[in-house]
């Protein structure tokens, strides 16, 4: 395919997904997470196993596109490798880890980045709750008034977000007291700069519109 706008290494993961759960299989879970909304089409829901604080083996599905589909390969390729991640090396994982190992993704798609990473979050977290364990882990707060987190800027920064304003709509951030706002403003500019790497331009073939 020619006019197939992704790296080979998407191509693999779409066509041959890793972890996937299939039909009729039986897996059972230690957690389960589920996140998306039906309505939008991009659901995803993962399944983990855990022993020793280590995941050992996780499956999951989803019914969004083809770059959720790869991403999600990737990161549970990732999770498992060399016997499984620990917990808390699970969590550090983020949306660009995963981009990293896909050799990238179209500007507009790196939003399917972020549904896997919420899922096993959200797995990770129900097998917490299950075991009545505290939570660990809390993403800094950079909005004290709304509770926003830095976590959170980064998967909007995933999802597209380049502006404060964006930024500010999708969270509510800086709504409050306003004391955080020139600091958020910093972060992002810094976080995006990260983000538009010369492998990202290199991926595109272009100069990444957002690197100056």
């Amino acid at each position: 395919m020619n006019d197939w706008p992704y790296s080979e290494i998407v191509k693999k993961h779409f066509l041959h997904p890793q972890n996937f759960l299939r039909d009729g299989e039986k897996f059972t879970a230690d957690g389960v997470g589920e996140v998306g909304s039906p309505a939008c089409g991009d659901v995803m829901k993962m399944w983990i196993q855990i022993k020793n604080d280590r995941i050992t083996d996780l499956r999951w599905k989803t019914f969004g596109c083809a770059s959720a589909l790869a991403a999600t390969s990737m990161l549970s390729k990732m999770v498992l490798e060399k016997k499984g991640m620990k917990i808390a090396d699970a969590l550090k994982i983020t949306p660009k880890d995963i981009l990293k190992r896909l050799g990238g993704l179209p500007q507009n798609k790196i939003h399917c980045s972020v549904l896997g990473d919420k899922a096993l979050r959200a797995a990770i977290e129900n097998y917490r709750e299950q075991k009545g364990a505290p939570k660990k882990d809390t993403p800094k707060i950079i909005c004290s008034c709304l509770g926003v987190s830095e976590r959170e800027l980064d998967l909007a920064i995933a999802a597209g977000d380049r502006t404060f304003e964006e930024f500010q709509k999708r969270t509510k951030a800086g709504t409050g007291c306003g004391r955080c706002i020139e600091k958020i403003k910093k972060m992002l500019a810094e976080k995006i700069d990260e983000y538009s790497d010369k492998s990202c331009c290199d991926f595109c073939q272009k100069k990444c519109p957002q690197k100056k």
